[in-house]
């Protein structure tokens, strides 16, 4: 069978082994006899994967022993888009709006207080990072997203306020060094580099907290889920354990910096083949593109019919662009391999042929 190369947005390709083990553990669990499916949230097994998942995310980014806890709480990164505001806003928070996703992050957060957006791009439909943002004035927080999935942009810097400073990393955390202890609270739906959908990861600074005098429903209070060992209530189980199996892959691989170092030089591929075709127009400042997320068009519509035709010849599968902007869009997590690139670009150079 041929392999196929997934280059999806989210829920984002894993680690083969990754893959095998979590199937085994749906058989077999820890050599207990039962199923990950159907094991206790509160049993001594998974309870010791759910700390040693924790402990992981915390090390691979330097956070460790830092006054960071991280938490696996379900919602996805959507319901932090409230909860931040619940737990951090008391009367005024600052945001960056780079896209659709902190378009949605501001909306739920003007449900409970003054909302300032600082800088945006939405002048060149968020093909830009804005540059340069400081944020002066007394605010609560300062929120940023430090990638843009649907229109392909990515900070390579980090705004600077006197206040928290909150990032969406749902994209790129754990894909490349940043300076993630200078950020007070960072959150993240699993789908793209952590694990499996179903599950976010929230990393926050104990000290910010409970500062809002307001009463905050228990299920939405970070206070009250770190209070219970992030078991608040019954755990995805399973994609718990996914997630500490691929982070478990990544520190294998040397962890954030190595990884990083595969990423750039995925995305430096195909970006210089992307350059050198003229039929083909990026969808992103130069200066401010990802490394998660490439966006292409082809300037004659005429030849998306062509370049469908070839994907499906070279097995490559989920490289459509968002609904919302069409094109294309290749996703290049962690565990997008160099090969899938190089077939990728292989792909993109026999259109020449065909123009």
């Amino acid at each position: 069978m041929k392999a196929v190369h997934n280059f999806c947005a989210g829920p984002s390709l894993l680690p083969q082994t990754v893959y095998e083990q979590a199937a085994q553990a749906v058989l077999n669990f820890e050599n207990t006899g039962m199923s990950i499916l159907s094991i206790s949230h509160r049993s001594k097994e998974f309870i010791a994967a759910l700390e040693e998942a924790r402990h992981l995310s915390l090390e691979l980014l330097g956070l460790d022993k830092k006054g960071y806890v991280a938490l696996f709480l379900q919602g996805g990164a959507s319901m932090e888009f409230l909860r931040i505001p619940y737990n951090l806003m008391q009367q005024k928070a600052a945001y960056i709006n780079t896209g659709t996703w902190s378009s949605k992050a501001i909306k739920q957060a003007q449900m409970l207080g003054e909302v300032k957006v600082v800088a945006s791009s939405e002048d060149q439909h968020f093909s830009y990072i804005p540059k340069e943002v400081r944020v002066e004035e007394a605010v609560d927080y300062l929120h940023f997203t430090s990638n843009n999935t649907i229109h392909g942009t990515q900070f390579n810097y980090l705004p600077q306020t006197n206040a928290p400073l909150v990032c969406d990393m749902s994209s790129d955390i754990y894909s490349r060094e940043f300076a993630y202890d200078q950020i007070d609270l960072i959150y993240a739906g699993a789908q793209k580099n952590i694990g499996s959908a179903g599950v976010s990861l929230i990393i926050t600074k104990e000290e910010i907290l409970g500062k809002t005098k307001r009463d905050i429903p228990q299920m939405l209070d970070y206070q009250e889920h770190i209070a219970k060992d992030s078991l608040y209530h019954t755990a995805n189980v399973f994609a718990v354990y996914t997630c500490l199996l691929n982070l478990r892959w990544l520190k294998q691989q040397g962890g954030v910096a190595a990884i990083e170092a595969i990423n750039n030089k995925k995305a430096a591929l195909l970006y210089q083949t992307l350059d050198d075709l003229d039929f083909i127009s990026g969808t992103a400042a130069i200066e401010d593109r990802s490394k998660m997320n490439v966006t292409f068009t082809f300037k004659d519509e005429q030849l998306n019919a062509i370049f469908d035709q070839l994907c499906t010849e070279a097995q490559i599968t989920n490289i459509k662009g968002h609904r919302s902007v069409g094109g294309y869009r290749a996703s290049l997590y962690n565990a997008v391999s160099l090969s899938s690139v190089e077939t990728l670009t292989t792909v993109l150079q026999q259109m020449k042929t065909l123009v």
